[in-house]
């Protein structure tokens, strides 16, 4: 991979984490908890199932075996950006990453989620060589490569920071 090629995936998590980190910003404590609607997350909630998936997918990325035919495409990158950050259609997470409140406050979430965003990124950073070349499986997207695997991470968040806003609104 390009040096080019590593600080852009770089930068898409780091843009991605901002965005994130700047949709909790100005939620209360109080705010943070509270539902906007039945069957309708908190922002905690949202802050702590992107915290959940991210280390999932990441240690899916940590053991993730090699591809025969390794290739970067980066029109499935970019669908892919796309397609996970939309919030037009409505998505239910599995059960294994679904919130269940291992976050008392929203502090302590978003100090969960840099630290698993900085292990990320020290993962792009660390492998950028060879990132096209892991083997990864999504259940809705399919086979994937290391490339595609982090874009999906930094849309994931950017697909809840989304939802964050539309809940501070709510509020």
């Amino acid at each position: 991979m390009a040096p080019g090629e590593r600080s852009e995936i770089v930068q898409i998590l780091e843009d991605s984490r901002k965005v994130f980190t700047d949709a909790a910003a100005g939620v209360s404590e109080a705010q943070a908890k509270t539902n906007p609607a039945e069957g309708r997350w908190s922002v905690l909630q949202c802050v702590e199932h992107v915290t959940i998936v991210e280390e999932r997918f990441l240690g899916f990325l940590e053991s993730a075996g090699r591809l025969d035919s390794p290739a970067i495409d980066a029109k499935k990158e970019a669908e892919l950006l796309a397609l996970v950050a939309d919030r037009s259609a409505r998505a239910q997470a599995p059960e294994p990453v679904q919130p269940t409140g291992r976050y008392p406050t929203l502090a302590e979430a978003m100090q969960g989620f840099n630290a698993v965003r900085g292990r990320t990124i020290a993962f792009a950073t660390g492998r950028a060589g060879d990132l096209h070349t892991l083997a990864c499986e999504h259940r809705r997207f399919g086979p994937l490569n290391g490339r595609e695997m982090l874009v999906v991470i930094a849309a994931h968040a950017r697909r809840h920071a989304e939802q964050m806003r539309e809940v501070h609104a709510a509020l």
